[in-house]
């Protein structure tokens, strides 16, 4: 039986996720923007004819910067506490035998920038420059089950904390959105979901101040009588 199979990315996406951690763990969590950019021998407008008649699509990428980590049969699942292992096939884990992964997004629809083929999706959570390997339309007879079971929703479901801008760095967003129009959204959208490590997400007081890097924003925040604070944009 053959075992080997080649893959070639076919594009490359830039979205303002810039480090892995606050990644949103699954696509829609938030409304960041992504333009899908097509590597030379898939850059042919063609291959998208039709695309326009779907709202949603199906992307299927490489989790290029945990490959070399290799794989595990179980991994330790966020949504246990970080304590608690899964086999690798009941999660959503970068580390597996293949290190493929899959996100639906939105269609924001096809253009041509600078003379170059480029497609457009909001609700993504991938990193920035992620190789694309696919592009699939959502079909949502066939995608959609509203009967499917998510056995862990009701063990640990996704936070969702106030967040709250200091003096500081509400004067520093006001700039920042001269640049970037949709970074407070994004912050909110990011921050809400308590990113920090899952077993300190039961502190309602955590001193510890964190960033996540946005676009070319520092983000630096910490979690305040179960709210989060944005202390500074750097």
């Amino acid at each position: 039986m053959k075992t080997g199979y080649p893959l070639s990315a076919i594009a490359t996406i830039t979205t303002p996720y810039k480090q892995k951690f606050a990644i949103p763990r699954q696509p829609n969590l938030a409304e960041a923007n992504g333009q899908i950019h097509f590597i030379d021998g898939f850059d042919n407008p063609l291959m998208l004819k039709g695309l326009e008649k779907y709202s949603h699509l199906w992307l299927l990428f490489i989790f290029h910067e945990t490959l070399d980590r290799g794989w595990k049969p179980a991994v330790k699942a966020p949504r246990l506490g970080g304590n608690s292992t899964l086999g690798v096939f009941a999660s959503r884990s970068t580390h597996r035998p293949n290190g493929i992964g899959m996100s639906v997004v939105k269609n924001a629809g096809a253009a041509i920038n600078n003379g170059h083929l480029q497609l457009n999706v909001s609700g993504v959570d991938l990193l920035d420059q992620t190789p694309i390997i696919d592009i699939k339309p959502y079909i949502g007879y066939a995608d959609s089950h509203p009967d499917a079971i998510d056995g862990l929703a009701e063990l640990a479901p996704i936070p969702s904390r106030q967040v709250n801008f200091t003096a500081t760095a509400q004067a520093q967003l006001h700039q920042v959105s001269q640049r970037f129009a949709d970074i407070e959204a994004l912050i909110i959208a990011v921050l809400r979901q308590d990113p920090r490590p899952a077993y300190r997400q039961s502190q309602e007081t955590d001193p510890k101040i964190y960033k996540v890097k946005l676009y070319d924003v520092d983000v630096a925040w910490r979690v305040i009588n179960g709210e989060v604070q944005v202390l500074e944009l750097l």
